[in-house]
């Protein structure tokens, strides 16, 4: 048995991870795409480093694109077989991937204007919205954590609630050859474990091999400010003392709806100032209906609040903005407002518009409440760039650029150990750090190493090993 690592590996996006059998069989780990590399992300996503067509069975840890965004390529490229995920998934993954599907065909439509300018060929989309809703029909939705099924003869699979967002799970499969079962653990994205809407990553039985995400490997949220009273805090600031705009790229699954909770209780105990809030995504408008349909992700405490609330992303002031027009007439309102748009690095949609329209008075403010890739348009301005570039025009950063660090949905470096407390160290042959930065990743392989797992490995993208 072997495993490559096609993907997020080295790196935060474009999770891929190949199990190949003695028998020739392959379990393809999420197919996830590659987002914020600059200019070689196109490339990136066009070479899977395998063949689609030789595929016997696909996994989805949850619907974040940069971990189902290539599944309509990869059926378009012939892959054939079901890809299995929870329920939760299958519904947010639906509607990130048509959404992703027209995002590809409106920029290659951008781009072909100025090849044909240029006198350049054209190029195709990754996948068109046609593509997508073929890939669709194909997620078969697994109706329970906790429980093993038969996917083969030789490969059962289980899934165990990873938070994170909705649908999240943690992939387990227990693979037989020659008479022998061996366990290999995928963290997939690893949630909060005091995470304000759902509940927390559940235990796992022992495994033999174990890949796990480490975004946050080197960071303690603790040690940032509480996120709701930094949110309150930025409003205030911008909003009301300064009368500008607050603008927040903020991921439609997950971030959107922890922003649009932490608002609403705000507004129940009487903080949230007077001021008029535009979720300007149509993606975060589905995605948080989506979210509102599976309530047996909550935890206790949004549980326990919808007996006196029963909408709790939805509050008076919270408007949902639906047409391009209405998107593109925030761009002249003079009304101090915040305007939550995405995506979350700020490379595509409706938010790199209100960036562009914003970046240049001080009375504005952008902020950032997520991970973004270093090349990305938010990295850029996390890292304090003076200048960006936005469709070609550039940008003096007048605008105050705020970043709240403790409001992830990713687990920091205790709540990915915490993940891992339920597991024997000596008995893990390998452990295979992905989805991450290479200088965070040695910090936490070095804080691994000393909590008595004994072999871990940082693979490069396309690396290859046979499991003993």
């Amino acid at each position: 048995m072997k495993i490559a690592f096609h993907g997020a590996a080295r790196t935060v996006t474009g999770s891929k991870h190949l199990i190949t059998l003695k028998n020739g069989k392959k379990v393809l780990l999420d197919c996830g795409m590659f987002q914020g590399m600059g200019p070689e992300t196109d490339e990136l996503n066009r070479d899977f480093g395998f063949d689609p067509a030789e595929i016997t069975y696909m996994v989805l840890s949850h619907a974040h694109i940069d971990h189902s965004g290539l599944i309509p390529r990869l059926v378009k490229m012939g892959y054939n077989g079901d890809i299995y995920c929870t329920p939760g998934t299958r519904d947010m993954t639906e509607i990130l991937l048509l959404d992703s599907a027209e995002i590809q065909e409106d920029d290659v439509k951008f781009t072909n204007k100025k090849r044909a300018n240029e006198g350049k060929p054209y190029v195709l989309p990754l996948y068109t919205l046609e593509d997508a809703k073929s890939a669709i029909r194909f997620l078969k939705p697994v109706n329970s954590y906790n429980t093993w099924i038969n996917i083969d003869p030789d490969i059962q699979i289980m899934f165990t609630d990873a938070g994170h967002i909705v649908g999240a799970a943690s992939v387990h499969l227990r693979i037989t050859e020659n008479g022998k079962t061996e366990q290999i653990s995928f963290s997939g994205d690893i949630g909060r474990y005091n995470d304000a809407i759902l509940k927390s990553p559940a235990t796992f039985p022992q495994a033999d091999y174990i890949l796990i995400e480490s975004t946050y490997g080197s960071t303690l949220h603790a040690d940032a400010a509480p996120a709701d009273a930094e949110l309150l805090r930025y409003i205030k600031e911008t909003c009301v003392e300064k009368r500008g705009k607050l603008i927040i790229p903020a991921f439609s699954v997950g971030r959107t709806q922890e922003l649009l909770y932490a608002l609403n209780k705000a507004q129940l105990n009487g903080t949230l100032p007077k001021v008029d809030i535009f979720v300007d995504s149509p993606l975060s408008t589905e995605a948080t209906a989506v979210t509102k349909s599976h309530p047996e992700v909550f935890n206790r405490e949004v549980s326990d609040l919808l007996r006196r609330d029963d909408d709790p992303f939805d509050f008076p002031g919270l408007h949902y903005v639906k047409s391009v027009d209405e998107s593109k007439g925030l761009n002249f309102r003079k009304e101090p407002c915040v305007i939550i748009s995405a995506s979350g690095m700020a490379e595509a949609g409706r938010v790199k518009h209100h960036i562009a329209n914003g970046i240049d008075e001080e009375r504005n403010t952008i902020l950032i409440v997520g991970y973004c890739e270093p090349q990305s348009l938010g990295g850029r301005l996390m890292r304090g760039a003076k200048e960006v570039s936005i469709y070609g025009t550039r940008y003096e950063v007048k605008a105050e650029v705020g970043v709240i660090r403790s409001m992830s949905a990713h687990g920091d470096y205790e709540d990915l150990s915490q993940w891992l407390a339920c597991q024997h160290p000596g008995d893990v042959k390998k452990l295979f750090l992905v989805h991450g930065e290479y200088d965070v990743q040695v910090i936490f392989k070095n804080w691994l190493l000393k909590k008595g797992f004994l072999d871990i490995e940082i693979p490069e993208r396309h690396y290859e090993i046979g499991l003993r």
